[in-house]
């Protein structure tokens, strides 16, 4: 269903959550619209199945609004959510988060597995993510990146789902967060303050009756996860009670959140939408400088790019480690979900430039000499996100002098792939250099 349908649907959740639920500025620009980043980022992992890391202060609403966001858009009232979430503790177990042996069928001898909420439903929040040892946060590996949940010989797959994580700032109860569990996520978004007179109209209105609780269909969803009946069978119980659920969020708030077969729609939707000639090649310009070495052929974490190099302007002299295939995965799926949201026949550049920080953020190990330098610069942002949008904008600003020429150097290797003998173009680039490696060109200059 084409025509802003399911966009107005979603648009109503923004304003209702913005409004009522959790009280905001908005901190981003795009289109001439102003948002919240928190916010719009958080619905844009909820339709597009992304996995999402939302850092902040303690008690600026980071668990709060992701719980917002899964409630209405999936149709499961408050007090489900709040039961399914895994806690980040060093004493966590793989009991608590995944599953746990059936103890009456144990008892006979037989192996069978209660799977936990936070394994069943689509909606997985994991609160305080860097309070889980190093150690634990491996038990959550493959469930974070595809969905699948192993306990004893048994497996649970989810066919859809979208992951919420918060982190607080390091202090001596976190731990760092292993390089692949963060690659997993595919955004980084920081909750901030609201501002003073926000806070204060927040502890003023307070209270304790949730307009998302239903205790009624919260207590038959919970029995429907705790019964005997097999995984799909489960699921399609629950979507009865998440249907209903929605029909009361419609007659006494006004809201629409989407059922399964509404949110296949929307997927379906989003990936038809493309990227435009520009942002193809920017987005190409930007993988090239996360990803190249002149000396080593790629980037890697275990070797040292020396001072002297011809790219010591780019940011690939600056960072450590290579950008991993799911970074451009990641830049995709929420650059055709912001374009979806804002009802553009095409991802652009303006779309990629908002979405490319928030992807890249966690991703970048930058060289100690590089943090020095630039750590001491005004910024609004966390230090991470601040970086990436920095480098965002001088990728940017390389792509514009350079856009005529990178786009007659790409129609040169597209002609070369298919048959055509041609000389790829030089240039001053790593870019360039990409293209020669992939016609098989080789370069005779020294190193």
């Amino acid at each position: 269903m084409k025509n802003g349908y399911y966009q107005t649907k979603i648009r109503g959740i923004y304003k209702y959550i913005s409004d009522n639920l959790y009280l905001n500025r908005p901190d981003v620009e795009i289109k001439g619209e102003h948002f919240n980043s928190t916010l719009l980022f958080s619905l844009l992992t909820g339709i597009n199945r992304g996995k999402e890391l939302i850092i902040g202060e303690p008690g600026l609403g980071k668990t709060t609004s992701a719980e917002y966001v899964g409630s209405i858009l999936y149709r499961y009232p408050l007090g489900v959510i709040w039961g399914s979430e895994v806690s980040g503790h060093p004493e966590q177990t793989e009991e608590k988060i995944i599953g746990r042996p059936h103890l009456g069928e144990l008892n006979k001898g037989k192996e069978r597995v209660v799977w936990s909420n936070f394994a069943q439903i689509p909606v997985k929040i994991v609160d305080e993510i860097n309070r889980l040892p190093e150690t634990k946060q491996s038990m959550i590996l493959n469930g974070v990146d595809r969905g699948n949940w192993e306990y004893l010989n048994e497996i649970l797959i989810n066919d859809e789902y979208s992951l919420f994580a918060t982190a607080n700032y390091q202090d001596r109860g976190t731990n760092t967060i292993i390089a692949p569990l963060i690659d997993r996520f595919d955004v980084l978004i920081e909750s901030r303050h609201p501002g003073s007179n926000i806070a204060y109209i927040i502890g003023k209105e307070a209270s304790s009756n949730h307009p998302l609780r239903h205790p009624q269909y919260e207590k038959e969803l919970h029995q429907i996860l705790r019964g005997d009946k097999p995984y799909e069978e489960k699921m399609t119980l629950a979507e009865g009670v998440c249907n209903l659920f929605g029909d009361y969020l419609k007659e006494h708030l006004g809201l629409e959140g989407l059922n399964k077969d509404e949110r296949n729609n929307v997927n379906e939707e989003m990936v038809e939408i493309d990227f435009d000639l520009d942002t193809n090649a920017f987005v190409r310009m930007a993988l090239a400088e996360l990803s190249f070495c002149h000396k080593y052929g790629q980037k890697r974490s275990v070797e040292v790019c020396e001072e002297g190099c011809h790219y010591t302007g780019y940011l690939c002299h600056h960072i450590k480690n290579c950008a991993s295939n799911r970074l451009p995965i990641s830049i995709r799926n929420y650059a055709q979900a912001l374009a979806w949201f804002l009802e553009d026949d095409g991802v652009d550049i303006e779309h990629v430039r908002l979405i490319i920080p928030h992807v890249l953020a966690h991703r970048i190990q930058w060289k100690d000499s590089y943090l020095s330098k630039k750590e001491g610069e005004g910024r609004n942002d966390p230090f991470q996100i601040y970086l990436a949008k920095e480098a965002t904008e001088e990728i940017f600003q390389r792509y514009n002098e350079q856009r005529e020429y990178l786009l007659d150097a790409l129609s040169v290797g597209y002609r070369a792939f298919a048959g055509e003998e041609v000389t790829p173009l030089e240039g001053d680039h790593p870019i360039y250099e990409e293209i020669k490696k992939d016609i098989g060109v080789k370069d005779e200059k020294p190193l």
